[in-house]
């Protein structure tokens, strides 16, 4: 079956994709399924895990805080005072990712959680990355949600940093590099249609999905 990984800036369309992608291959979307399980295995209210979920938005800045990595003036990092409790969520997550990718396992696609360096360069994984230029990314996200645009603007800034300080903390690299992708995509740029066939063709043409 295999596992798509799906990384995606704000407004890029991340969370629609995976999930047309995942009914497309007839595989799961592991989405909110995942803090589920690390608040499971810790022990934790579920609430607790998606503050410490690199993809719940809502949970971005306190998981930053945490993780004492948000980015300074000159793009630096600050010393964390709390990496021990981070730490843990980032290592239950990275084991329900392996599980979820582990021959017998459930296979799927998975919407950011830098599944893509956890999982790497293994044959039955297909590692996309959505992006776009800012403007644009900000107008999809404007006629998607039908919000004012300072106010996402905001979002998408916010957004946009604490994730890129996750990856940077955790895995020293860069979340919007294409050398962890197989496929790189400006779905600003195209339909989201579009994409999804994309991503679709690609990840068939690695022996994922179901017939």
């Amino acid at each position: 079956m295999g596992v798509v990984t799906l990384s995606a800036s704000y407004g890029a369309g991340g969370p629609e994709v995976a999930a047309a992608v995942a009914e497309r291959l007839a595989l799961p979307f592991h989405d909110r399924v995942i803090p589920v399980q690390v608040a499971g295995r810790l022990g934790v209210p579920v609430e607790e895990a998606e503050a410490n979920d690199e993809t719940v938005v809502t949970g971005l800045w306190r998981m930053v805080a945490n993780l004492g990595t948000m980015p300074d003036a000159v793009g630096g990092v600050l010393p964390s005072a709390n990496v021990p409790d981070a730490r843990a969520f980032r290592e239950q997550t990275e084991r329900v990712l392996t599980e979820i990718a582990a021959p017998g396992g459930p296979g799927g696609v998975v919407l950011g959680r830098a599944a893509a360096l956890v999982l790497g360069e293994r044959p039955d994984v297909l590692n996309v990355r959505l992006g776009g230029r800012r403007e644009r990314r900000l107008e999809a996200a404007v006629a998607r949600y039908a919000r004012p645009a300072e106010e996402l603007r905001r979002e998408m800034e916010a957004n946009d940093r604490a994730r890129e300080a996750y990856v940077r903390h955790f895995y020293r690299a860069d979340a919007s590099s294409p050398k962890h992708y197989h496929l790189v995509v400006d779905s600003t740029a195209l339909p989201l249609e579009t994409v999804v066939e994309l991503v679709v063709v690609a990840a068939r043409s690695r022996g994922i999905g179901r017939v």
